[in-house]
């Protein structure tokens, strides 16, 4: 990759998780890795989009065990919030809402 900037993270994305820094740094993380690994890719950009892929599976696992784990709380609002969290994670990890983005698709192609 001849790239030195990281790859961006889909702007819908970013939008979406905008009360989530913290997942769009994870995010931006596992693009930065299929970037900065080291090894020769064959098809960057789907490694990216797999990539993606993989950490929204995990968002949204991760905000159905807080979901669960908040049901025998009893705690009405804390499980709202959590509710509208798993929602939203499961909206984002719809690969057509982002995977026309491009910037990433134009980084990808810089290579």
């Amino acid at each position: 990759m001849t790239n030195i900037s990281p790859p961006p993270v889909p702007e819908k994305l970013r939008e979406m998780l905008s009360e989530y820094p913290g997942h769009i740094e994870r995010l931006q993380e596992v693009l930065n890795n299929v970037v900065y690994d080291g090894r020769v890719l064959l098809m960057p950009f789907d490694q990216a989009i797999w990539a993606l892929e993989g950490r929204l599976e995990t968002f949204i696992r991760e905000a159905n065990a807080e979901y669960e784990a908040l049901q025998a709380s009893g705690d009405a609002e804390a499980i709202a919030r959590a509710e509208q969290k798993r929602r939203l994670m499961s909206q984002a990890s719809w690969k057509h809402v982002w995977l026309t983005d491009e910037a990433l698709w134009n980084y990808f192609q810089q290579s």
